[in-house]
């Protein structure tokens, strides 16, 4: 099988001719750290995996009265072009800090601005100041954000110039200050994650209002998938997790406005979804399944905060979804031996391969890593025949 049938077919529940193994990201700074910044495709072709390309190409909706906001270069990793309108723009101006690189970002609208502060290392960028300080902040969200569209061309003419080489995956759109898919997860980095959390317990109404802001943005993108060959899309985020949030949370706050998401990117052609939970899941796991994604991911493992059991994981929900994930990229991509390295592999595989339906991934993110077990991770698998 190519690389590009094999991760269909794990997608839709399929025996594989060996199992599948790829990575979430291939961050920016291992690349440069470890592999003598050589691109993500040059790290797939090397290392052997089974590779995925990730863009998330948007353009402004031709119903509104919308636009590119001038004079953006050359983005970074998973950004995306921001859509501007004469009642919505966005200025950014970069801050003195001693120790991250900083930057001002102000949201301007008729009716008041918004403000926040993102910071940034080698590694990773967060929020320092959340843009939601006041819950009147987001009716400038509800009146004014743009609804930006995909582009549809662009996906497509990615996707023929991929060929068998791999798939191509994107996200449903974040804020465009700093934001992640998942409804829950934009508003826990508009707002700020404690603050949202108590928020439910002070004013649910108010919640509920604002998840409807983020639903709607969101629920446009994925209608505008129509007509898209994107082999996959993520929703979710870390903030819906069960290391951050009750069960109950996740009930009444994040599944009532994320599965829409998902019927919605479905319906204009059967777009797959993955839903992603970099954290707790095992509470959560039917919950999950209920709203019909695709794939599930990442099934973090203890060593790395997550609470996963794969092979309890696979009982449950597996012959649901796909999974995705599972190993432990912390302890096994540096500080131990090629042999402990596959010999993880081989225990993932054999508590979550059964049947087809799983795809050994780490489990999110990696930094730094040993590129000598990077290989062994993926030569294991290769080795795990069905």
């Amino acid at each position: 099988m190519t690389s590009r049938e094999r991760l269909l077919a794990a997608f839709d529940h399929q025996k594989t001719d060996r199992l599948p193994v790829t990575s979430h990201h291939i961050m920016p700074y291992f690349l440069k750290k470890y592999m003598n910044n050589i691109s993500r495709k040059e790290f797939f072709d090397r290392m052997g995996m089974d590779p995925i390309h990730w863009d998330i190409p948007v353009k402004p909706d031709p119903a509104r009265k919308e636009y590119f906001a001038p004079g953006q270069g050359e983005l970074d990793f998973l950004q995306i072009y921001k859509i501007f309108s004469d009642s919505w723009r966005i200025e950014s101006h970069p801050v003195d800090h001693p120790d991250f690189i900083t930057r001002r970002d102000t949201i301007i609208t008729p009716k008041g601005n918004l403000s926040a502060v993102i910071q940034g290392n080698d590694y990773t960028e967060w929020v320092a100041e959340y843009p939601l300080k006041e819950k009147k902040d987001i009716e400038l969200l509800a009146e004014f954000q743009p609804y930006p569209i995909c582009d549809v061309d662009s996906v497509n003419r990615q996707v023929e110039a991929l060929g068998d080489w791999g798939i191509m995956r994107g996200f449903i759109i974040p804020n465009d200050i700093y934001g992640q898919p998942g409804c829950w997860q934009d508003f826990c980095c508009m707002r700020g994650t404690e603050q949202a959390i108590m928020d439910t317990y002070d004013d649910p109404e108010w919640v509920h209002e604002a998840l409807k802001v983020f639903q709607a943005r969101k629920i446009h993108y994925a209608k505008s998938l129509k007509g898209s060959k994107l082999d996959i899309t993520e929703l979710g985020g870390g903030d819906a997790s069960t290391t951050i949030i009750s069960p109950k949370i996740f009930e009444e706050f994040v599944a009532p406005y994320d599965e829409p998401i998902i019927r919605a990117a479905q319906d204009v052609g059967g777009v797959r979804v993955t839903y992603h939970t970099c954290g707790g899941m095992m509470p959560i796991l039917e919950m999950i399944a209920d709203m019909r994604p695709v794939a599930m991911e990442t099934f973090t493992p203890p060593g790395l905060g997550g609470d996963t059991d794969l092979a309890e994981a696979k009982r449950r929900i597996g012959d649901r979804v796909c999974m995705i994930g599972g190993f432990d990229q912390g302890q096994y991509f540096s500080g131990c031996t090629p042999e402990e390295t596959r010999k993880q592999v081989r225990r993932c595989f054999e508590e979550a391969g059964e049947g087809g339906g799983y795809i050994i991934a780490p489990s999110d993110h990696f930094f730094d890593a040993d590129p000598a077990l990077v290989k062994a991770f993926v030569d294991e698998a290769k080795a795990c025949r069905y």
